[in-house]
């Protein structure tokens, strides 16, 4: 397991530090708002500087709302998926292909890149940027990657012809390569996205956990795999008001609870999930989401700490890291400045009564 994240860097930390999955809404000059996967609105040199001006401004609004372990909020990226994809041989993520995409739960037809040769990773994707980012901040960072279940699940293969779990195993070999590189540029967490542990349950047995283990291997910062329901869009939302169903996550965590990822990253402020099934989780981090990115109302610092009260009930607080449910890229960005003082602001209140309680 890789060294405990604190904002000091000692060995010890703060109970129930804060962060976000990943993603914050990019700035209005850099791409439309509100909008998921939004074509950029520079080119060139002007896009990568203006690029570099989106992660200091998502970086500084992290740090002044309190936030403790932070991300360059994907500023870099138009899609989550397609942001690495773009760096690899063999894919092209412009050309786009058609397929029914996570089980069809929110659209019969969904826009994916395409395997049209050899796939193999040339060098470094996501480095330069971590390195960048790194330079911006003294507090703990993570850096996201798609994991190789819902990579699979996001591409047309034109070229190999072979099963998912051939294919997820050749991603995974790509992943694990690009995740060494960004531990050893000074990730402090490198986070692997995995929705669609929430969709294939039966894959997920059969070769999904084994892919994550292959993502992680050698990997020296702490790593994360983030399940949840998707982003806060009108097809995720409505999907989310008619599904009766909440019982993945009593399938998933028990398998990844014997994994070696450190932490994992579940969704419980918009989904029905009982957490009591966090207790299933016992040994590892618990990233808990407390913020619901499907609205742009601001929930107050007591709603946040009541969510987190409710955690604590079946994990311990040394494990508990308050977070967002997913991704905040299509919120405004005043509501996800909002959502991240009150993210910061919920926490301290929970740590405080932790921390009277163990004086008294």
């Amino acid at each position: 397991m890789g060294p405990p994240c604190s904002i000091d860097g000692a060995e010890s930390r703060v109970m129930l530090e804060t962060t976000i999955v990943g993603s914050l809404p990019k700035p209005a000059w850099l791409a439309e708002p509100n909008v998921l996967f939004a074509p950029w609105r520079l080119e060139g040199e002007a896009l990568r500087e203006g690029q570099g001006d989106a992660v200091r401004l998502a970086i500084q609004d992290q740090e002044e709302a309190g936030i403790d372990i932070v991300s360059d909020g994907e500023q870099r990226r138009r899609h989550y998926i397609w942001g690495f994809l773009s760096g690899l041989s063999g894919i092209d993520t412009h050309n786009l292909g058609k397929k029914l995409a996570r089980g069809g739960r929110y659209a019969q037809q969904t826009a994916v890149a395409r395997i049209v040769g050899e796939v193999a990773w040339l060098g470094p994707v996501l480095v330069e940027g971590l390195r960048f980012a790194r330079a911006q901040t003294a507090r703990p960072l993570k850096v996201t990657l798609p994991g190789p279940m819902t990579i699979v699940d996001s591409i047309v293969d034109e070229h190999y012809g072979g099963d998912e779990q051939t294919l997820a195993m050749r991603f995974a070999a790509i992943v694990n390569a690009e995740a060494r590189g960004l531990a050893e540029a000074g990730a402090d967490v490198v986070q692997f996205d995995e929705p669609c542990f929430n969709i294939y349950i039966d894959k997920v047995q059969a070769w999904g956990i084994e892919a994550l283990e292959r993502c992680i291997d050698g990997v020296t910062a702490r790593t994360a795999v983030h399940i949840c329901y998707g982003y806060g869009t009108e097809a995720v939302l409505a999907w989310k008001r008619q599904n009766r169903d909440w019982g993945h996550y009593a399938q998933t965590l028990p398998l990844l609870a014997k994994s070696h990822i450190d932490q994992v990253s579940v969704e419980t402020a918009a989904s029905g999930i009982d957490p009591a099934v966090l207790a299933t989780l016992a040994g590892k981090d618990v990233l808990l989401g407390a913020i619901d990115v499907g609205t742009e109302d601001v929930e107050t610092p007591e709603t946040v700490a009541g969510r987190i009260r409710r955690a604590l009930s079946h994990v311990p607080p040394e494990n508990l890291y308050p977070c967002s449910d997913c991704g905040m890229v299509p919120r405004s960005r005043a509501s996800a400045r909002g959502k991240l003082q009150a993210l910061a602001a919920g926490a301290a209140i929970v740590r405080a009564e932790l921390e009277g309680g163990e004086r008294g």
